[in-house]
C-alpha cells in the first residue's frame, strides 16, 4: 500500500504527458482525464458546443450520436403527464420523432408519474444543472430505438412503474404492463452512451442491458447504496443477447453494493480502468457462458473473509467461459479467477478504441465519476 501511494503522488505532482490519459499542463491546475472526458472538459465554451460531447465516446458505444443532428430543446416545465405531456417538459422533448439536444433551465426535480420512454436520436444533458429523476417514481426505458445518449443526471429512489397508457411518440401512446423499476432499462437498443451519471437505491437494477441490444458504453459513472447494480442480458440461453457488446469504464462502484458490476449473460462485456471500493457478494458474475475482459481495474476487497473473491458464476462448467484479467491492481485479499482459453480482446474498431491504464491509475482517472460541477463560460474541471 505504501508503495501504491508514493506512486501515485509520484504522478500527480510530476508533468503529465499524453498516452491516451494524460493531458498537457492546464493554465491553472494539472489535472489527468481518461479519454472521455480529456474530449471535451477543458473548453471553456463547452456550453455554447454542447453537441461536441457527441464526439467523446469511445467503447462499443462509440457511435452513439444521441441529438447531435438536431436542434438544443431546454426543459423549462418539471410537470409530468404520462399520454399527453406538456411542450417544454422533459416528456415532451424524449417522445419527438427527430434528434434533440434536450437540456435543462437550472435545478430540475422531475417526478414521472410513469416510466420516461426514449425516443431515438436523443441526448439528456444535465451539464450545467442539477437533475434528478427518481424520488420515489419511476425513471428510464430506453427500448426498441438506438442512438441515445444520457449525461449528468441523477437517478435516485427509482420504483416500478404502473400498468397504464404512456406516449412513445407524438404518434403512439400504449398501454404499458408496468416497468420494473430499473434506474436505466435498456431493452432491444443500440448505440447508447450513459456517462456521468449518479445512480443509486432503485428498486430493481441501476442499469440493465437486455434482449438483444448492444453497441453500449457505460461511463464515468458513480453507482452507490444499490444491491443488483447492473444486469446484462435478459435470461440464460437467451440467443438474441449473444449480440451484446457492453464497455464498462472509468466508474467508480461503491460504497454499499452488493453485486452484479456488472453481471452478464452470453454476450461480451470489457470491465476497464473501473473503481471498485468494496462488495458485499461480488463484484463480476454471470451465467450461461459470457466473454468477459477484466482490464485495469482497482477492486478493494471487503474485510469479509468470505468475499474477497471478485468473480462468481452462477451456473456449472464454467471452466470454457473466456474470463481474463490483465493490468489490475487487487488490494485486500481480492482476486479473479480466470477461465477458458485463447484471446477474449474486445474487438474494438478505431473509433472505439482507447488506451486502458494500469489499475493503479485508477484512483485518479476516476476521480469525477459522478456528477460534475461545470460552470458555464469555464472549463468543467
Amino acid at each position: 500500500m505504501a508503495l501504491l501511494i508514493l506512486i501515485l503522488l509520484l504522478l500527480l505532482f510530476s508533468s503529465p504527458t499524453i498516452h491516451g490519459s494524460l493531458l498537457p499542463n492546464h493554465p491553472t491546475k494539472d489535472k489527468i482525464m481518461n479519454p472521455f472526458d480529456a474530449c471535451w472538459r477543458f473548453d471553456p465554451k463547452w456550453s455554447s458546443n454542447r453537441q461536441r460531447l457527441a464526439d467523446c465516446a469511445v467503447g462499443f458505444g462509440a457511435s452513439a450520436v444521441g441529438g447531435k443532428y438536431g436542434p438544443v430543446y431546454v426543459v423549462t416545465d418539471p410537470s409530468d403527464d404520462p399520454v399527453n405531456p406538456r411542450p417544454g417538459s422533459l416528456r415532451h422533448a424524449a417522445i419527438q420523432e427527430g434528434p434533440l439536444w434536450i437540456i435543462f433551465s437550472g435545478v430540475t426535480l422531475v417526478l414521472l408519474k410513469n416510466e420516461l420512454i426514449v425516443n431515438s436520436y436523443k441526448t439528456i444533458d444535465g451539464r450545467g444543472a442539477a437533475v434528478v429523476l427518481g424520488a420515489g417514481g419511476p425513471c428510464v426505458t430506453i427500448q426498441n430505438v438506438a442512438h441515445v445518449i444520457i449525461h449528468g443526471i441523477t437517478l435516485r429512489g427509482c420504483r416500478p412503474g404502473k400498468r397504464g397508457v404512456v406516449r412513445s411518440s407524438p404518434t403512439h401512446a400504449g398501454h404499458r404492463l408496468g416497468s420494473d423499476g430499473d434506474a436505466v432499462s435498456v431493452w432491444n437498443a443500440s448505440d447508447i452512451w450513459i456517462d456521468h451519471c449518479e445512480l443509486a437505491d432503485a428498486y430493481d437494477g441501476l442499469v440493465d442491458v437486455v434482449h438483444g441490444s448492444t453497441r453500449i458504453t457505460i461511463s464515468n459513472n458513480h453507482f452507490s447504496n444499490h444491491d443488483k447494480v447492473m444486469l446484462f442480458g435478459h435470461v440464460d440461453g437467451f440467443s438474441a443477447d449473444k449480440v451484446m457488446k457492453v464497455t464498462v469504464a472509468f466508474n467508480w462502484f461503491g460504497p454499499n453494493l452488493v453485486q452484479r458490476m456488472p453481471r452478464v449473460r452470453t454476450g461480451y462485456a470489457h470491465v476497464a480502468n473501473n473503481r471498485y471500493d468494496g462488495w458485499e457478494m461480488y463484484a463480476i458474475g454471470g451465467s450461461s457462458n459470457p466473454t468477459i475482459l477484466s482490464e485495469g481495474n482497482y477492486y478493494n476487497a471487503p474485510n469479509n473473509h468470505k468475499a474477497k473473491q471478485v468473480t462468481k458464476r452462477e451456473s456449472g462448467g464454467w471452466k470454457n467461459w473466456k474470463w481474463r484479467s490483465t493490468k489490475d491492481l487487487f488490494l485486500n485479499g481480492a482476486y479473479f479467477v480466470p477461465s477458458g482459453w485463447g484471446s477474449c480482446a474486445a474487438d474494438y474498431s478505431s473509433k472505439q478504441r482507447f488506451y486502458v491504464d494500469m489499475g493503479f491509475m485508477v484512483p485518479l482517472l476516476t476521480t469525477d465519476a459522478g456528477i460534475l460541477s461545470c460552470m458555464f463560460s469555464k472549463p468543467c474541471i
